[in-house]
């Protein structure tokens, strides 16, 4: 038998507007000794360097991190034209330089290729995995990789800013997986100026925006206080993507045992996923067939 598990059983979503130098993982392990958690987990990896929305989910709220990480998520970020680096962000060594600097005109007739569905290759150094290992890893041991392409959706992506010659500010909204730093590359490539990625912050990512952030320093502060609870939001907001069904008495006991639980008619449709809830708490996401759930996650409350 393992080991219990030491902490609170404390469940909810945590928005944090993660400052830079710090990785996910690391505000994630905050995070979870400032509430003195059993369990936390985040939807969407952030880059060390990045700022902005981390969603932190403790407790039962875990079982809804796939829905907030396959949600739309948006983000502002500064790319520098003229340099490419070998991390495709200011923290790598430059490999490239040009003295070619686009037009706002030219910048903006080049971003439409990069909307819609696309491939894109992700960075040589990011948390892809190559035969087992991590892509960075093999990059800063001097192997020579190729990372084959990934399909995104990029519903957004649009000039707001710039500053200067060597420098512009873009605002793209996608889905899962995309990589900003590929962004700012590809868009360099296609510009034939070179271009990394500045500066990043993620402003939303599904229905949690940075200005609900909570920062580390007031987290910090209010660590294992009774107060900090009142930052927590209902685990519930990790489903909003997802169709709510009113579940019977009756039919959550058989639901919270893992069996299918009658809920009320709606126009869900046959074998669509949807969340069941009585007097508004979830219960169970499952798929819906003939009048009842058939649940593949359970919350325990």
């Amino acid at each position: 038998m393992g080991r219990k598990r030491k902490g609170r059983d404390i469940s909810g979503w945590l928005v944090v507007d993660k400052p830079a130098g710090l990785t996910s993982t690391a505000v994630v392990n905050k995070v979870r000794w400032a509430f003195d958690a059993k369990k936390a987990g985040h939807a969407g990896t952030l880059d060390p360097e990045a700022t902005g929305v981390l969603a932190v989910a403790l407790g039962e709220a875990t079982k809804t991190v796939p829905y907030i990480t396959d949600a739309l998520k948006a983000y502002t970020f500064t790319v520098r034209l003229g340099q490419a680096t070998n991390t495709d962000d200011a923290e790598g060594e430059v490999i490239a330089r040009s003295a070619t600097r686009p037009s706002d005109d030219e910048i903006v007739a080049a971003l439409p290729q990069f909307l819609g569905d696309i491939m894109q290759v992700p960075p040589k150094f990011s948390a892809v995995k190559i035969d087992g290992q991590r892509a960075y890893k093999l990059a800063r041991d001097g192997e020579e990789i190729e990372l084959a392409a990934r399909p995104l959706w990029v519903e957004e992506l649009i000039l707001v800013d710039r500053p200067d010659d060597d420098h512009v500010v873009l605002e793209m909204t996608c889905g899962k997986g995309g990589y900003v730093r590929s962004i700012a590359r590809d868009l360099g490539a296609a510009l034939g100026c070179h271009g990394h990625v500045k500066c990043l912050r993620r402003t939303w990512s599904g229905p949690f925006d940075v200005e609900d952030g909570i920062s580390l320093e007031t987290l910090d502060e209010m660590a294992k206080s009774p107060d900090l609870d009142g930052y927590l939001r209902p685990l519930e907001e990790g489903l909003a993507d997802l169709p709510q069904l009113t579940c019977t008495p009756e039919g959550a006991a058989k639901l919270r045992n893992g069996n299918p639980g009658m809920v009320l008619a709606s126009d869900v449709e046959y074998g669509e996923e949807a969340w069941a809830s009585l007097d508004g708490l979830a219960i169970a996401v499952g798929h819906y067939k003939s009048g009842e759930l058939h649940p593949s996650r359970v919350f325990v409350r």
